[in-house]
C-alpha cells in the first residue's frame, strides 16, 4: 500500500524570521560549516565578518589599531573607529539589511554591503556581546543564539577611546566539536596587514604590521626565489606587486576591498590582460600570454564601490565594469616600471624566452603523447567519469575526482559513487617520483599523462574539470608513499591547484566496532576505544587495512554527505622546493633519521 503524502495546503506554507533562516540555511550566509580543519570553515568566516567591519572603519580613516583575541573558542575584536551609533547598536547586529554601508558617504570601499555579516555571527553564536563607545558614552547588548538577553547604556572612564567591541562564541550545536587553527588565523591577519599598510593588528598579544603592503606579501611568499626584484605599483584604487620564479604554473593573491578572492574574478582577469599588454608594449613584441605568465607570482588588490561577489562568502568578483580601467592602469604601470628598471626588464625577457623554448619543446612531446594515447583507446584509461564537470555551472560546483590505487579500492568506489558528480581515476600502484624532473617527463609517463588529461590541466589549470581533487589511498605505508608521490607531482607542476584549495585527502575509517544493535565507524584509536567501551567488550572490532576491504555498501557512507576531507594547504611558495627536497630528494642521513622517528608507525593493529 502506497504511503499517503501530507496534504499540500495553506497551512504548510511557512515564513521564517531572519534569525530562523540563518540558523536553518546556514550555508547561504557563511558557505560551509566544518570543524576548523579547513581555512574556509564557517568559524573563520564568523571571525572575518567581524574584523571586516573594523577594517572598513580603518579604510575610511578611523582608527589605526585592531585588537583580536581568541581563547577557549571565545573571540574578541576591538577596534578604535567611530563606534556603532549607540541608539542603533541592537539593530545593527540583529536586524537583516540594517547598516550604514548602503551610504557611500560613510563607507566608500566596504566589503560588507548587504547588512548580513554581523547578524549571521550573532545568530550562529551561543554567546554574542557588542559594545560601542562614543565620546565618553557607551551602549552594550548581549545575545544568545541571536536572541537579545540584555542591553544597557552608560558612561565609560575618562580616556577610553571610541570604537566597537564584539565578543562571541560560535555555537557548538551548529558547528559541532570545532577548534580554531591558529595558523589559519595568523595567515588571515597577515593578509589584513598587507592590504592595509600602516594598520596595526594585535592578535593574542602579537603585533602584525606591514609598511609596504603587497610588496611585503609577495616578499614573504616568494622569498629569495624571485628572478628579479619585485615590481610594485600603488594607485588610488589599484595596488599590485609582481615577479617571476623558476616554479611551474602561476600564483596569484587577489583581493577586493580587503577581501581575499580565492577564486579570482573580473579584477584578476583584467590584471592578467593588462600585465601582458604592458610587457608587450615595453618590449614592442607580441609574446604569447602563456610564455609571459608561466612562473608568475603576483598580488593584486582593488578598491571599488558596490562590489558584486558571486556568493555570500565573496570568493570571486563579478563586476564587469572594472575591466577597462584595471587593464589600462596595469598596462601603463608595468610599462613604466620596466622603463625605470632596465636590468629587471632584461631578466624578465630572458624568462619569457626560456618559457617560449620550453613550450616549443613541450608541444613536440605533447604531440607524441597524444598519438600514443590515441592508439591505446578513445577514452582515457582508468577513468570512470561523472556526468557534470566544473564548467557546467551550478550542476558542476560539487564535482570531484577521486585518485585512488588499484582496482580493488576503485571497485568499491565505482559501485557506491554518485555518477553525476563523482569521477574516479585509478592508479596501477606507485607512480613515478617527479621531484626535480622537467615538465616534459610527464608526457613520457603514460599514467601521469592520463591523469593530467583526466583532470583537464594539460594546457593550464583553467581547464580543470572538477571542483575538488581527492587523493584516496590506503592507510598504510604504501598508501602514504603514493599520497606523497601525488602531492609531489601537484606541488612540482601544478602548485596553484594546491594554493587555491583544490586538493584534498580522503579520510576513511580505520576501524569498525559493532554489536547486534549498533555499528560505529572510527577514524582513530581513541574513537575505537570509546566505541568499545560504549558497546561493550563483546563488540566485534574490524581493522580496515585497505580501501578495498570496505564493502561498496559501507563505502557509500564515507563519500556521501558526511565525507571527511583533509585539505592540502601549501606553505609559502619560497618553502616548497626545500620541503620537497627533504621528503622526496636524495635519501640523506637527516631524512632517514626523521623518517625513523616520525613516519614509520605500526599500522597493522
Amino acid at each position: 500500500m502506497a504511503k499517503k503524502t501530507a496534504d499540500y495546503d495553506e497551512s504548510k506554507i511557512k515564513t521564517l524570521s531572519s534569525l530562523e533562516h540563518i540558523r536553518l540555511r546556514t550555508g547561504m550566509y557563511i558557505g560551509r560549516l566544518g570543524d576548523g580543519t579547513n581555512p574556509d570553515d564557517g568559524i573563520y568566516i564568523l571571525v572575518k565578518e567581524v574584523i571586516d567591519n573594523s577594517i572598513d572603519e580603518y579604510i575610511m580613516g578611523n582608527g589605526k589599531r585592531i585588537d583580536i583575541s581568541i581563547k577557549n573558542n571565545s573571540v574578541l575584536v576591538r577596534d578604535y573607529g567611530r563606534g556603532i551609533p549607540l541608539g542603533k547598536i541592537v539593530e545593527c547586529v540583529s536586524v537583516i539589511n540594517t547598516g550604514a554601508k548602503y551610504n557611500d558617504d560613510v563607507f566608500q570601499f566596504s566589503v560588507g554591503l548587504n547588512g548580513v555579516g554581523t547578524k549571521a555571527v550573532n545568530a550562529l553564536s551561543s554567546h554574542f556581546r557588542v559594545m560601542a563607545v562614543r565620546d565618553g558614552k557607551c551602549a552594550e547588548a548581549v545575545f544568545e543564539r541571536g536572541v537579545l538577553k540584555s542591553q544597557r547604556n552608560g558612561t565609560v572612564k575618562p580616556g577610553v577611546k571610541n570604537g566597537t567591541m564584539v565578543e562571541f562564541v560560535p555555537d557548538g550545536s551548529v558547528f559541532g566539536d570545532y577548534e580554531f587553527n591558529m595558523e589559519f588565523l595568523q595567515r588571515r591577519i597577515w593578509n589584513y596587514a598587507y592590504l592595509n599598510a600602516g594598520l596595526e593588528l594585535q592578535f593574542n598579544g602579537e603585533s602584525y604590521v606591514s609598511e609596504n603592503g603587497l610588496l611585503d606579501l609577495l616578499d614573504a611568499e616568494v622569498g629569495k626565489e624571485h628572478l628579479y626584484p619585485v615590481g610594485y605599483y600603488k594607485g588610488k584604487q589599484l595596488e599590485f606587486a609582481f615577479t617571476h620564479t623558476n616554479n611551474y604554473g602561476e600564483n596569484y593573491f587577489s583581493f577586493v576591498n580587503g577581501q581575499y578572492t580565492s577564486d579570482g574574478g573580473t579584477h584578476l582577469s583584467a590584471f592578467k590582460e593588462g600585465f601582458l599588454k604592458g610587457i608587450n608594449e615595453y618590449f614592442r613584441k607580441s609574446y604569447k600570454s602563456e610564455d609571459v605568465r608561466e612562473g608568475t607570482a603576483a598580488a593584486i588588490a582593488v578598491k571599488i564601490q558596490s562590489p558584486v561577489f558571486e556568493s555570500q562568502t565573496k570568493n570571486k568578483l563579478g563586476n564587469t565594469e572594472v575591466r577597462s580601467w584595471i587593464v589600462t592602469e596595469t598596462k601603463s604601470a608595468v610599462d613604466d616600471w620596466l622603463h625605470k628598471n632596465p636590468e629587471a626588464a632584461k631578466q624578465l625577457e630572458e624568462k619569457i624566452l626560456a618559457n617560449e623554448r620550453l613550450r616549443t619543446e613541450l608541444n613536440s612531446v605533447k604531440k607524441e603523447a597524444k598519438e600514443a594515447a590515441r592508439k591505446i583507446a578513445l577514452k582515457i584509461p582508468k577513468l570512470k567519469d561523472c556526468k557534470y564537470h566544473l564548467d557546467d555551472g551550478k550542476k558542476g560546483e560539487n564535482s570531484v575526482i577521486f585518485i585512488t590505487e588499484g582496482d580493488s579500492a576503485s571497485g568499491s568506489m565505482v559501485s557506491s559513487r554518485d555518477v553525476y558528480s563523482q569521477a574516479i581515476f585509478s592508479l596501477r600502484g606507485k607512480c613515478e617520483n617527479m621531484f626535480g624532473k622537467k615538465r616534459a617527463e610527464i608526457y613520457k609517463n603514460a599514467e601521469l599523462y592520463n591523469m593530467m588529461m583526466a583532470l583537464g590541466i594539460e594546457n593550464d589549470i583553467d581547464g580543470l574539470r572538477y571542483s575538488k581533487i581527492i587523493i584516496a589511498t590506503d592507510a598504510d605505508n604504501d598508501g602514504f608513499h603514493i599520497r606523497n608521490l601525488l602531492l609531489t607531482f601537484f606541488l612540482s607542476f601544478f602548485e596553484e591547484l594546491v594554493a587555491s584549495g583544490r586538493v584534498y585527502i580522503l579520510e576513511t575509517p580505520l576501524f569498525r566496532v559493532r554489536n547486534k544493535k549498533e555499528t560505529c565507524y572510527c577514524y582513530t584509536e581513541k574513537e575505537r576505544d570509546a566505541a568499545v567501551k560504549r558497546l561493550g567488550s563483546s563488540a566485534e572490532v574490524t581493522r580496515f587495512k585497505g580501501l578495498g576491504e570496505i564493502s561498496p555498501k559501507e563505502f557509500g557512507q564515507f563519500i556521501g554527505a558526511d565525507i571527511r576531507l583533509l585539505p592540502v594547504s601549501a606553505p609559502a611558495l619560497k618553502n616548497v622546493p626545500q620541503i620537497l627536497e627533504f621528503y622526496m630528494g636524495k635519501n640523506t642521513p637527516d631524512r632517514r633519521e626523521y623518517i625513523m622517528k616520525n613516519l614509520l608507525a605500526e599500522v597493522d593493529v
